[in-house]
């Protein structure tokens, strides 16, 4: 059997896993897109490493975009095989390609008029369409057959709705070898899902490593920074807070914690607004699936019918409505994507109200470097957004607790059931290199024994 990396390499985005079985069946464990601007990883998305027309499955951990994003080239390209995920992953991901290929189109648009040449996009509304022909849903904790050979097994990996870890059960010259991918790891106590499950023991396992080396100075379920936060930036200073969040997941969340607060009487009932119609989506496939929620969840949803709105929320579908939003003086909460700031209608927002310090700009998930949501997490005096210098005069909050990836003591948690003589061989994946390195020693720390941080494209005889 061989495994060869071909994503998320020494940098949190684009995963993307290729095993070969001896007698030549092709797995894929995810095929994320590249999200970022790093110059060697430039044509990324555009190439692969493997012959989309020769894998046999793909099976999907859950529907972030660094993690589903290029299926729709994947089938373009030549792929006909089962993509297996949970049904929740089959309903997010059906939103994410189709949002994904839209900004694709765009981009493509916009850059052929800038450039004066024809630019093609990576693919179309058309090609996310007929890729989710071939997803095929399968729930938690049974064994599927994917054929004689193999089984897979999805625990919830406690991350977003619908995420899982994979259990890969391969028989092969008499022989089972039970291989392991984390996804990407959720946190314990978090609001809405359950937690991470455990894997069952391994004899190999890909390891996400996001936080490696850092411990999220929150707990999950804190909510009083989070409510300062609010009352100081609205209510006393009349401002506006500016949240980036993910449309999956983080938005939700927010959502979650504020109408607990109005429900609880902690929370005067401000204007808070969802910019981002992917998010107006994603929150109905939440309510879609209650399957994935917690016990708190289950309780709160006995004496309140919508966890994800109130009174005086509202969502912004139209872009004449978010730019009225900038216009306004109204104090109030915006919450929009994306979440690294970067793109999206947040990063219109920031432009607008990062000059006045009566504002807050709250950081509540990872940025990744050279993002404006990371340049921003240091506090600089000025920021370049759209190409204008703006003076940074709002106030920068960041709260670790709201994060969806687990930190390093929780990632110790996950993988401490693991049988360590079993265990042969740990690949850490999806984290920056000093995390990664981070992440090695602790495990070695931890009697965990060869622990191996791949290059892109590095393959392995397993």
């Amino acid at each position: 059997m061989k495994l060869q990396i071909c994503g998320a390499a020494q940098t949190v985005t684009g995963s993307c896993h290729f095993i070969t079985l001896d007698n030549g069946y092709k797995i894929l464990l995810d095929c994320g897109l590249y999200q970022g601007h790093e110059d060697e990883l430039e044509d990324f998305n555009s190439r692969w490493l493997f012959k989309p027309s020769d894998i046999d499955v793909l099976v999907l951990s859950h529907a972030h975009i660094d993690h589903c994003g290029r299926i729709p080239k994947l089938v373009k390209d030549g792929f006909r095989g089962q993509i297996i995920c949970t049904s929740a992953t089959r309903d997010l991901s059906s939103i994410m390609l189709l949002d994904s290929a839209h900004i694709q189109e765009s981009d493509a648009k916009h850059n052929s008029k800038r450039q004066h040449k024809n630019i093609k996009p990576l693919y179309t509304e058309k090609d996310s369409k007929i890729c989710l022909r071939y997803f095929t849903s399968i729930e938690y904790d049974i064994w599927h057959p994917i054929n004689e050979f193999v089984k897979v097994q999805f625990l919830d990996a406690g991350h977003i709705l619908g995420s899982a870890t994979v259990t890969l059960k391969i028989t092969e010259n008499n022989k089972e070898t039970v291989f392991g991918f984390s996804g990407d790891v959720g946190r314990y106590n978090r609001p809405v899902l359950k937690d991470p499950v455990q894997m069952p023991a391994l004899d190999y396992l890909i390891c996400e490593s996001t936080y490696g080396g850092k411990k999220h100075e929150e707990t999950p379920e804190s909510d009083e920074k989070f409510l300062q936060i609010i009352k100081d930036t609205i209510l006393t200073k009349k401002g506006k807070l500016i949240i980036p969040a993910f449309s999956i997941g983080r938005t939700q969340e927010i959502l979650y914690r504020l109408d607990k607060l109005y429900t609880e009487g902690r929370l005067e009932n401000i204007k808070v607004f969802v910019d981002s119609p992917l998010a107006i989506n994603a929150t109905d496939v939440f309510i879609m699936h209650p399957e994935c929620f917690d016990e708190e969840m289950h309780q709160f949803l006995m004496t309140d019918d919508n966890p994800f709105g109130w009174k005086n929320m509202k969502y912004v579908k139209t872009v004449e409505e978010s730019k009225a939003l900038n216009e306004s003086n109204q104090p109030c909460m915006i919450i929009a994507g994306s979440g690294m700031a970067n793109a999206g209608r947040v990063k219109h927002h920031i432009f607008h109200q990062v000059d006045q310090d009566k504002n807050t700009i709250l950081i509540v998930g990872y940025c990744a470097d050279g993002t404006i949501g990371q340049r921003l997490i240091q506090k600089p005096e000025t920021i370049k957004i759209f190409g204008i210098e703006k003076k940074v005069a709002a106030q920068i909050e960041v709260m670790s607790s709201m994060s969806a990836h687990a930190d390093e003591p929780e990632l110790l948690q996950f993988v401490s059931n693991q049988d360590k003589e079993k265990l042969k061989s740990i690949f850490l994946v999806h984290g920056e290199l000093k995390r990664q390195e981070a992440f090695k020693t602790a495990l070695q720390n931890n009697n965990f024994k060869k622990i191996i941080i791949p290059e892109l494209g590095d393959e392995f005889e397993l």
